[in-house]
């Protein structure tokens, strides 16, 4: 027993380990997931319905969204941002390795004949002859990578973007690394839960590694039958050093924002977001 829960509160290596397509393809938690995603009024998988609607009227604006307009929403789930612009004529495309948030995609789209098709695919690994006047990484998901994928996300984002296209994308800030505390949390849940159908001990670990400004977020999962763990990593940002980053990735930030509804930005604000345009050849 000792050694499992040694185990347990193990503080590995920065991005060491990674499961983050674990958790939104296993066929329980993606379920999970999608039902946090379509709730309305939380903020779990997805912003609220309030913000999300306020985000894309200023997205429309923003970057003049109109028939002609080709976008791209990486990491797109069940579709909140890509068919709502589809709904403004924009052509869309959708990009996502959750079959089931991607299913709930389709079928909307399908039901309202709206402009966008959705691929099944990490993002990490989306490859197309088509380029796009606006890429979009919305929901920080660009914090959960390590810094060789983000660097591989950057050659993604060069490869698709129109000549004059923009990239936006979101961050956590420090203001969140600083609001973060370590500890370890231990939840019994007998008639199953978020992580499994069935009876299991869920054990979180939060660490904070100071020097490089990362979390960690550590599930270890105790079923009758198995014992897993998901190691959720969050990567945080300064303007600065986020427009470092894009840089060495031939992406020049354009605009610094508070959040990707066009609110000023604020250096207290537990998040960040960025206008990038790719770098004149």
């Amino acid at each position: 027993m000792y050694d499992a829960l040694e185990r347990i509160v193990e503080r590995p290596a920065p991005f060491s380990r990674y499961t983050a397509e674990d958790l939104w393809t296993d066929e329980h938690t993606s379920a999970q997931m999608l039902a946090c995603h379509l709730d309305p009024t939380g903020d779990a998988a997805s912003r609220n319905a309030a913000f999300i609607d306020r985000s894309v009227a200023w997205i429309a604006a923003r970057f003049e969204v109109g028939a002609e307009t080709r976008i791209a929403d990486l990491g797109c789930g069940p579709g909140l941002y890509a068919n709502r612009l589809a709904r403004l004529g924009a052509q869309v495309t959708g990009v996502d390795f959750s079959a089931r948030s991607l299913a709930h995609a389709r079928g909307v789209a399908a039901e309202e004949g709206l402009p966008a098709r959705y691929v099944l695919q990490n993002y990490l690994e989306y490859r197309t002859k088509e380029r796009y006047d606006l890429v979009m990484l919305i929901y920080c998901d660009y914090v959960v990578l390590s810094p060789a994928q983000r660097r591989t996300l950057q050659g993604v984002f060069r490869s698709i973007l129109a000549p004059s296209g923009a990239l936006l994308l979101d961050v956590h800030s420090l203001a969140h690394f600083d609001a973060r505390r370590e500890g370890v949390r231990f939840t019994p849940h007998p008639e199953g839960g978020f992580w499994a159908p069935g009876p299991h001990f869920e054990f979180c670990q939060t660490s904070k590694y100071e020097a490089d400004k990362i979390v960690l977020d550590k599930y270890t999962i105790v079923e009758p039958h198995r014992t897993r763990t998901v190691y959720n990593w969050f990567q945080h940002f300064t303007p600065e050093g986020l427009a470092a980053e894009l840089a060495e990735g031939g992406l020049i930030v354009e605009e610094t924002l508070g959040d990707v509804a066009g609110s000023p930005y604020d250096p207290a604000a537990h998040d960040l977001a960025v206008i990038a345009r790719p770098r004149a050849l």
